[in-house]
């Protein structure tokens, strides 16, 4: 139990670390919540391509913690941890600052690692948050401008060539929008939109492999196809070296280099460095935790996220899995601040979303229907809009994305047909997805339901046809 003097702090303001400050404030949790983070912004991931094409606003995928924590009961702190105490139940701060804690919720996450390559560091750009993102917006502007000024056709090559580094979710996700953008965003300036190549360079020869989403890998190799250029695919490539303008690889015991004027990397991530040195059980770096998030030598702590596994029911490292991971833990807060037990955490997967392009992407819902192309993307972001953080920046984000849709307004691109609206392409846009996806939705989470209820409308039937579930 909280020793009754001390508050309970987060280390971490991820999915995990803030939904369960949010989910505790919202509770009325009898105890101080103290959230550290290092970042000034949260960064909702599953949306920062949105970001990156200005189809989202900041506002909505990179809002500031001070304003998503306003109407709370959390104390936030913006410093870096520099260590743990856990036989003194302490955190030591950058900062010098000290914080004794009762119970202590470690969702530090994850940092991208770059496999001890050369080179990477320095010339690679990550895509893990809302800072990265506009880094990478600004740099591939900055390319396309400098390519449209040149008159010399193997540095306007060079310029407009993306290497991509990882072929997992995050790779083929950012190749996909990249695909679409880059050549409207060359467009604007003059220039010649064939120009433009995109190419994805991978270690192995599958896509999404070992992935949650690998079972999507037919639907994702389809829409790459149709995007405005081609993504082009180095397969069986090992990076050995990133430089300025290019990536150096091995293929077939050859060392190549593809030239190119950006480096994208999202070849991987490890645990946060600062768990390495906690004196309990890890398994390649993360925590090992009970089924009830405990760390089992020291049950007054809680991990969640990329940074923790339970051995016995181990789970993506997923928004969802993080989001539902915090409403947990914050559940359990309040069961021992009332003398009870806490209970294992049981996660429920409601399937996979992948953004395929500007306006394209796949709901794999329950893993029984996929939706895809435009009702896909609605879902998508949709979907996402619901998961952020707090009620009030809900309803402001989900509002703003709703009208952007309806009047096509903040869009990175407008190819609508001679005669046809703003309004009435975003209306039919919505309501074609929302009358596709209704049914869609119901038959995959309430299936016996659905065939009852509506079998005598021959509905069942014809979406059998048009979606079965093996496809």
């Amino acid at each position: 139990m909280q020793q009754a003097s001390h508050p309970t702090v987060i280390l971490g303001g991820g999915f995990a670390g803030l939904f369960t400050a949010l989910h505790l404030s919202h509770q009325n949790y009898s105890h101080p919540i103290i959230l550290i983070e290092q970042r000034d912004r949260f960064s909702f991931k599953p949306l920062l391509y949105e970001l990156l094409s200005g189809e989202l606003h900041n506002t909505q995928v990179y809002p500031r913690y001070k304003e998503l924590l306003a109407d709370s009961r959390v104390s936030f702190v913006q410093d870096t941890v520099e260590s743990i105490a856990l036989h003194q139940r302490r955190v030591i701060l950058a900062s010098g600052k000290i914080f004794d804690y009762g119970n202590l919720i470690l969702a530090l996450g994850s940092k991208t690692t770059y496999f001890d390559t050369a080179g990477a560091a320095e010339h690679a750009i990550p895509f893990t948050s809302g800072e990265e993102a506009m880094a990478l917006r600004k740099h591939l502007r900055h390319r396309l401008h400098q390519a449209i000024q040149t008159q010399d056709s193997q540095r306007r090559r060079l310029l407009l060539t993306v290497a991509i580094i990882g072929a997992g979710p995050a790779g083929i996700e950012l190749a996909c929008t990249l695909a679409d953008l880059l050549p409207i965003w060359y467009d604007e300036l003059g220039g010649d939109a064939d120009e433009i190549r995109v190419v994805v360079v991978n270690r192995s020869r599958e896509i999404l492999k070992g992935d949650v989403n690998s079972h999507l890998r037919c639907t994702v190799q389809q829409a790459l196809k149709r995007r405005v250029v081609p993504v082009d695919f180095l397969f069986d490539a090992a990076v050995t070296k990133i430089n300025p303008d290019g990536v150096e690889y091995r293929q077939h015991e050859q060392t190549q280099i593809l030239p190119a004027g950006t480096i994208a990397w999202t070849a991987g991530t490890a645990p946060n460095p600062l768990l390495m040195e906690l004196p309990v059980v890890k398994n390649r770096g993360r925590l090992v935790v009970t089924p009830t998030l405990q760390l089992p030598d020291f049950p007054e702590i809680f991990a969640a996220g990329d940074c923790a596994i339970d051995r016995d029911n181990p789970q993506p490292t997923t928004a969802q899995v993080a989001y539902q991971q915090g409403k947990a833990i914050a559940h359990n807060l309040k069961r021992l601040g009332e003398g009870k037990p806490p209970t294992s955490v049981q996660i429920q997967m409601r399937g996979t979303l992948m953004k395929l392009g500007l306006n394209e992407g796949v709901a794999n819902l329950f893993n029984k229907v996929q939706i895809k192309g435009q009702p896909g993307h609605l879902i998508r972001e949709a979907t996402y809009l619901q998961l952020l953080p707090n009620s009030a920046h809900n309803r402001k984000a989900t509002t703003e994305w709703l009208t952007d849709e309806l009047f096509q307004r903040h869009r990175p691109f407008s190819h609508m047909q001679l005669g046809q609206t703003p309004l009435l392409h975003g209306v039919a846009t919505l309501a074609a997805g929302l009358i596709l996806a209704t049914p869609l939705i119901w038959r995959a989470a309430f299936p016996m339901q659905f065939q009852q209820n509506l079998s005598w409308t021959g509905v069942p039937s014809l979406l059998d046809g048009l979606t079965p579930a093996s496809r």
